[in-house]
């Protein structure tokens, strides 16, 4: 249906004109650091690493096998959410538990969003007129799924997403961090196996599970402003959860230039930003054009100049980064 589409609305007249894929890859462990051409060892340790992002790399697997058939003649990139998170240090990504399970089970951070974080981080930079490799940048792409990555120097020094795409903040219906006593004791009390229980925590939490209303926060601020009680939980816990990681990091990188907005809720949800940067105004002496918020959904400098850190909105452009690396690694 996609390559049909593509020669109706005039995208490319012949299918031959394609010569690349570019390949959205969630997890690529810290087999890779950057984007890769795809071969049978890619495509193998990919697939060894379904079981730390059971629901991307499998479907992105499918996504590759289906294009490399439809179009045997074009080369393929993968491009890894885990890439730009390698430059962490092991402070920052190894867990407390028996280091044996880092060395023989890999059990570590490897963050997501990682092709969003560092198009924002440059895009922010180049709007602020200054080399993104001497800025220390907090980018916030907050959208059902979430992610907040505090960045030294043009390199990653820690971010909220962990071994999978479940663990950080609260999202859309994933919980984010939580004591890992409530995933044994709900199975135990309930009688949930570990997969109903990835169920529960993957597809059943986050906004949805707390508000009972959707999944969309959209729908859950139109919740708000009717005075659902449980709604207005939910936009504070999704509100304090961004503050604390926000927080933290402002500690850890010692001093912060920006904190940049994207996603879908970074760039449309002009509430839940407000409550976010509200809170965060005597702390670390950020000031906003709040009338302006209001109206952002695009690309704008939110901050004052009397405030001590910039705040930006810069919609993330993804598809542009993957499209990039693949002409650059095919050499098209």
């Amino acid at each position: 249906m996609l390559l049909e589409a593509l020669i109706k609305h005039g995208i490319v007249k012949d299918l031959n004109e394609i010569e690349g894929a570019g390949h959205r890859v969630v997890q690529g462990g810290d087999y890779y650091s950057e984007s890769v051409k795809v071969d049978e060892s890619v495509v193998k340790n990919v697939d060894e690493l379904c079981a730390l992002a059971p629901l991307h790399n499998k479907a992105h697997l499918i996504c590759y096998e289906a294009f490399k058939k439809a179009l045997p003649h074009i080369g393929h990139v993968f491009v890894f959410d885990t890439a730009f998170h390698q430059t962490m240090p092991e402070q920052s990504y190894l867990y407390p538990v028996p280091y044996e399970w880092y060395k023989d089970l890999k059990v570590r951070k490897y963050g997501a969003h990682g092709t969003s974080h560092q198009y924002v981080m440059k895009r922010t930079a180049e709007l602020m007129g200054k080399d993104y490799k001497e800025l220390n940048i907090i980018t916030c792409h907050l959208g059902n799924g979430a992610s907040i990555t505090a960045i030294k120097n043009g390199k990653v020094y820690n971010t909220s997403m962990g071994l999978s795409p479940l663990g950080g903040v609260m999202m859309g219906t994933r919980c984010g961090d939580i004591d890992p006593t409530v995933v044994y004791y709900v199975e135990d009390k309930l009688g949930l196996s570990p997969k109903q229980m990835e169920t529960e925590l993957n597809k059943k939490s986050g906004m949805l599970g707390v508000s009972g209303v959707s999944s969309d926060s959209r729908d859950v601020e139109a919740a708000f402003q009717a005075g659902n009680p449980r709604a207005i939980t939910t936009q504070k816990l999704y509100a304090q959860r961004v503050v604390d990681f926000i927080g933290s990091y402002y500690m850890e990188l010692g001093h912060v230039d920006a904190i940049a907005f994207t996603a879908g809720l970074g760039e449309h949800a002009v509430e839940m930003r407000e409550r976010v940067l509200k809170t965060l105004e005597e702390p670390i002496g950020v000031r906003v054009d709040y009338e302006l918020n209001k109206k952002t959904h695009s690309e704008a400098k939110l901050s004052t100049p009397d405030s001590k850190i910039e705040v930006w909105v810069v919609p993330t452009n993804e598809e542009l980064c993957i499209a990039r690396d693949t002409v650059r690694i095919l050499g098209l």
